[in-house]
């Protein structure tokens, strides 16, 4: 058995004391949990590009042999090289030395194709990667299936190219998108504030506009700053817009604030007023003049509101005591002329006398306004009745009067004068013999007999 020495100094024969990754090939460690990277987005997953199978596990004496002088050999497709030498311990654990050095490397290749199948968008620097690992295969001092990871790393390569190519056009995609989102949002702040008055609504919805423009990522940085110009521009011409508007409306409110001090004073001076007609008629113009003064702050215009209501409840609760007082007489009066039209209403009846009901009529007049006023609520029912009664002479001196009428009688004379010519004139045309012309000239007596008749009916009918 071969005494263990110390391993000769070449430097692919130094052991190890675990995995130690080619410098340049250690995964990029990835950003800190919330901080942002700029513009540029994390990457949306992608489909595997790099198959990564489960390696079967190294079996080093299957690609490699210790010598008895120590010589290391690794097996390969183009036979066996020497890659180094053996002085430490046994050739079983030679071997195993350099196949963990093997599956160092082979962990290497894994977190290669892990990373291309996470982060596409490094797939210049993995390939980059590859290749440098692929280079030094053919003087790695590991024992293992060379051939495999050379595969491996050519896989890698070829899909590099496609992943990065994906990687572009997918965050091509994605920038096209982002600028198209916030493109709308700019839009609508734009037309927010050239447009809206729905100051609450409006101003609530900007910032909901702001919170959804932060989420949206990956747009360079120069694009990025113009199109936040944009929502800028907008939401600040949107404040200035609604800040002039609260303006107008607090200059309006002191305007009606003022306005309507003056109203209540002037109802206050009216509200003791015994005119009762004419102070009404007024405070009816002092309220179409508080509804165009428009409203003053809040609390002050129900305040004035209440002063100026009071001011009028005063007036017209003084109007309503008197008037009530009144009522109480107007309805004695109301009494004596229901007794009056009882008593008159059988009396006027011009169908017998037409002299007798005028004579009638006149004195139920003359007592009717001695008596004075009924109540407010019931002018209108006597109105009425008395007009009844005034109405049935007016109609019965009418229909005399057309009886009578000179001008009526006249034409039913007339007509009854043609009646007798042309029966006369018949009856000399019927002596003569000439009978057709009797006949014709008793059609026209037939004719104004009948316009006759309508004549006289229409005078008696009056």
């Amino acid at each position: 058995m071969t005494t263990p020495s110390t391993p000769s100094p070449n430097p692919g024969s130094m052991p190890k004391s675990g995995p130690r990754p080619t410098p340049g090939t250690m995964p990029k460690p990835g950003p800190r949990p919330g901080a942002q990277t700029g513009s540029r987005p994390t990457p949306s997953p992608v489909p595997k590009t790099v198959p990564v199978p489960s390696p079967p596990k190294n079996n080093p004496a299957e690609w490699g042999r210790v010598a008895e002088d120590g010589t290391v050999f690794v097996r390969t497709a183009d036979g066996e090289r020497e890659i180094g030498s053996w002085q430490a311990g046994t050739p079983a654990e030679g071997l195993a030395h350099y196949g963990a050095r093997f599956d160092d490397l082979a962990t290497e290749v894994e977190l290669l194709e892990s990373r291309l199948t996470a982060h596409p968008d490094d797939a210049a620097s993995i390939k980059e990667t590859a290749r440098g690992l692929r280079e030094t295969l053919p003087t790695a001092a590991v024992i293992g299936d060379l051939g495999a990871l050379d595969r491996r790393l050519g896989t890698i390569m070829e899909h590099s190219d496609v992943a990065g190519e994906q990687a572009k056009a997918d965050k091509a995609r994605r920038r096209t998108e982002a600028i198209a989102a916030k493109e709308k949002l700019a839009a609508e702040a734009e037309d927010i504030a050239e447009n809206s008055t729905e100051w609450k609504v409006a101003g609530d919805r900007l910032r909901a506009i702001l919170d959804e423009w932060k989420t949206i990522r990956g747009i360079d940085r120069r694009t990025d700053d113009a199109l936040w110009k944009r929502y800028s521009r907008a939401r600040d011409s949107f404040h200035r817009r609604r800040g002039s508007h609260f303006a107008e409306l607090d200059r309006g409110r002191a305007a009606a604030r003022r306005k309507k001090e003056e109203l209540v004073e002037r109802a206050r001076g009216l509200q003791n007023s015994t005119e009762w007609n004419e102070t009404a008629r007024a405070y009816r113009d002092l309220m179409t003049e508080w509804k165009a003064a428009g409203r003053a702050p809040r609390d002050v215009d129900d305040k004035l509101w209440e002063a100026f209501r009071a001011a009028q409840d005063h007036f017209f609760t003084a109007r309503n005591a008197v008037n009530a007082e009144r009522d109480k007489e107007f309805t004695a009066n109301a009494e004596a002329k229901d007794a009056l039209i009882a008593e008159y209403d059988p009396q006027i009846d011009p169908a017998k006398d037409l002299d007798v009901a005028r004579a009638k009529l006149r004195e139920l007049q003359e007592k009717w306004d001695e008596i004075g006023y009924v109540p407010r609520g019931r002018v209108s029912e006597y109105e009425a009745r008395i007009g009844a009664l005034e109405k049935r002479v007016s109609e019965a001196e009418e229909s005399q009067w057309r009886r009578t009428d000179p001008e009526a009688q006249a034409r039913a004379a007339q007509f009854t004068a043609k009646v007798d010519e042309f029966t006369a004139q018949a009856d000399a045309a019927a002596a003569k013999g000439n009978t057709k012309k009797a006949e014709q000239l008793r059609a026209q007596a037939a004719q104004w007999r009948e316009w006759a008749e309508t004549a006289v009916n229409a005078v008696e009918d009056r």
